[in-house]
């Protein structure tokens, strides 16, 4: 009996090994925690396209290894990628999911909103196109559901990857309209037609900077430097820029006023405020993808340029 029972003993720890061996062997399916559903590394991503029945969005790479992101709006609009864009794009590569459910009957898929769903979701990597299907929005909210078109396999993505390409317009768009700081210019030039000035940058210990006329180097002009101020601070809405090659309807702005940047004797920027078709103002700079729509208060700050150009 003793025998026995020790065998007995061995064949089940053996069957208890041979089950763990299998359940480690498969894939996880439906088990809470991280599942890569996509592998590959940041450095292969190249673009990144999300689209639904009205929504089409694309996070691209635009040359070589490290290159600037840029956001395309629809077919056409091209704009310069914010940090959070940035910070998205690298979320796809590899892409991991929350859960696996293994792949789905129809009825399944339907109810989960898989079925027909028109979002769709590609990541392009060097060696070439992986496709998704998303859930319908009226199901898949607060849980994103993805079929890899592959294989039919359906994870459950992190409710926060998705939001921000949903609303790419209001939340991936770069409204840098400089790519130079606040210090790192030592004159600035301000013409309104024909009339210039030149301002030499005085920099001040916990205060804000001095713009002294070159032509009046010794006399600090407290009118140019406020005005100025309002020219710098200037932030567009994210859904106010155009794209490159846009330009505002009616045509191209036609120039109000410009402000060019120097370190030393090398121009560093610029910025360019027109008057478009409409009668509203619009910006662009060395560093923007196009022209910027400006709110309709910055009249007063064109209106006063003249003035700044003219040292009235």
């Amino acid at each position: 009996m003793r025998a026995r029972g020790v065998v007995l003993q061995g064949v089940l720890a053996a069957a208890g090994l041979a089950a763990a061996f299998f359940v480690w062997q498969r894939e996880p399916v439906g088990a809470p925690g991280e599942v890569v559903v996509l592998d590959a590394p940041e450095r292969a991503l190249e673009r990144v396209r999300y689209e639904d029945a009205s929504v089409q969005v694309e996070l691209f790479r635009e040359g070589p290894g490290d290159g600037a992101l840029w956001l395309r709006l629809g077919a056409k609009r091209e704009l310069r990628a914010n940090e959070t864009a940035e910070q998205l794009f690298t979320r796809f590569a590899p892409l991991r999911a929350t859960r696996s459910l293994g792949v789905l009957e129809a009825e399944k898929l339907a109810e989960v909103g898989l079925k027909d769903s028109p979002r769709k979701l590609v990541v392009k990597l060097a060696s070439g196109e992986h496709a998704f299907t998303l859930a319908a929005p009226a199901i898949g909210w607060g849980s994103p559901y993805l079929r890899r078109e592959t294989d039919g396999h359906v994870f459950l993505l992190s409710p926060s990857l998705l939001p921000d390409l949903e609303n790419a317009a209001h939340r991936l768009v770069d409204r840098t309209l400089h790519a130079f700081g606040a210090s790192d210019y030592d004159t600035l030039t301000v013409t309104v037609g024909s009339t210039s000035r030149t301002f030499l940058v005085r920099a001040r210990e916990r205060r804000p900077a001095e713009l002294l006329p070159r032509d009046a180097p010794d006399t600090p002009d407290e009118t140019a430097r406020k005005w100025h101020e309002r020219v710098w601070l200037l932030a567009p809405a994210q859904a106010d820029f155009l794209g490159r090659g846009e330009v505002p309807p009616g045509g191209e702005p036609r120039e109000a006023f410009r402000v060019e940047y120097q370190r030393g004797a090398q121009r560093i920027g610029q910025l360019t405020v027109g008057r478009g078709a409409g009668g509203g103002f619009h910006a662009r700079t060395e560093y923007t993808a196009g022209w910027a729509k400006l709110p309709p208060w910055a009249d007063s700050i064109v209106l006063e340029a003249e003035k700044v150009a003219a040292g009235h």
